[in-house]
Order: structure tokens, then C-alpha cells, then sequence
């Protein structure tokens, strides 16, 4: 019997992984609302069953992928020097055409309608991305400014990736690059420095 546990528990990590991978690619294709229990569970070669047994309902499942989705830095990262500008330039590149897609505001937009999610997704995002650019952030209303940063990080993404608006999605990455720079460093409080120090000069 001890000889056979181990493998129990690998079995179920394994299981429950593979729902949780399934569930981000169908939630970020679908959206929360059209993406079914039972799409979620062929794709990850389990039945429906296993997902309640797992994760307790669609709900609870959404949540996990939405953690998933939203964990790994993909504009914001974790360097406070030049925060603006790293932001600025991946966001660029990541927004450029042909760029791999951002798949967390994939999902974010496909299932924000979804009166069922909108307040899994606000909590996703506030303890993952709000919460990691406002813990970089010096000085008061740190969660406000970065909210609002990530308020202009997604307005981009949508124009650029998903409507194509002409100007922003031919504009040049350095040169959009160079204005998103100078939109985000009042966020950032790079502004503030900077003015201090050519005070003091």
C-alpha cells in the first residue's frame, strides 16, 4: 500500500494540472461564459466529474486560471529602475503585430461581460499585476497610480491588438515606446524625481 501512494499523488498532481491548462486555453479562447465544464474536460482528457472533484465548480476553476494567467509578470516586471520605460517598451513589443499574443488580456476581455467573473477577474488582477506594480511604487496613492497604469496598458493593448487602430498599430515600437514612457513616469513618480533634480542643478 505505501509503495502505491506516491504514485496516487503524482497521478492527481498531474490530473489536476492538466485541468487547470485545459481550462486557461479554453477560458482565454471562449471566455468564461461559453467556455464549457464538459470542452474543459475532453481537452484535458478527464470527465466533468473530475473537475468538480478538483476544483469544486466551473467558478472555482475560473478562479484558479485566472491566478494562472495573471502570476507570471508579461509588461510589468520586477526591476523599480527605469520602470517606466521597461513598461513602456514591452508593452511596444508585446503589442507590435506579429508579437505573441498577451493571452492574459485575452481572457481578461473575453469573459469581463460575464457578471459571473467580473469579480473573479478584479481580484485576480488586483492581487497579481495591481498588486505587484503598486509594491514598486514610491510615495501615497501607490494602488490608485498603479491602477491607472495598468488602466493605460490595457486601453493600448485593445486599440493596437484587438481593434487595430491605424495610428498605433503602424506606429513605430521605439517611438510609441518613447510617448508611453512619458504617459507612465507621472505614475511611476519618475516625473517627480526627475523635476527635483533639475530643481537642485
Amino acid at each position: 500500500m505505501n509503495a502505491v501512494q506516491p504514485a496516487r499523488k503524482r497521478d492527481g498532481a498531474a490530473t489536476r494540472e492538466a485541468i487547470l491548462a485545459a481550462a486557461v486555453v479554453e477560458f482565454t479562447e471562449h471566455g468564461y461564459a461559453r467556455a464549457g465544464v464538459r470542452q474543459i474536460a475532453e481537452r484535458a482528457g478527464v470527465t466533468a466529474m473530475m473537475i468538480n472533484r478538483y476544483f469544486g465548480s466551473k467558478e472555482g476553476l475560473f478562479a484558479q486560471a485566472v491566478d494562472r494567467a495573471f502570476g507570471p509578470p508579461t509588461v510589468v516586471g520586477d526591476d523599480r529602475r527605469s520602470l517606466s520605460r521597461e513598461i513602456a517598451h514591452t508593452l511596444a513589443e508585446r503589442t507590435a503585430p506579429g508579437a505573441e499574443r498577451l493571452d492574459p488580456f485575452l481572457l481578461m476581455l473575453r469573459s469581463v461581460q460575464d457578471p459571473e467573473a467580473v469579480d473573479v477577474l478584479r481580484r485576480g488582477i488586483e492581487a497579481h499585476v495591481g498588486e505587484r506594480l503598486a509594491g514598486l511604487l514610491e510615495g501615497p496613492e501607490a494602488e490608485v497610480r498603479a491602477q491607472l497604469g495598468l488602466a493605460l496598458v490595457a486601453g493600448t493593448w485593445l486599440l493596437r491588438t484587438v481593434v487595430g487602430t491605424s495610428a498605433l498599430a503602424e506606429a513605430d515600437n521605439d517611438s510609441l515606446a518613447d510617448l508611453l514612457t512619458g504617459m507612465l513616469r507621472p505614475v511611476t513618480g519618475e516625473a517627480d524625481a526627475g523635476t527635483a533634480s533639475a530643481a537642485d542643478a
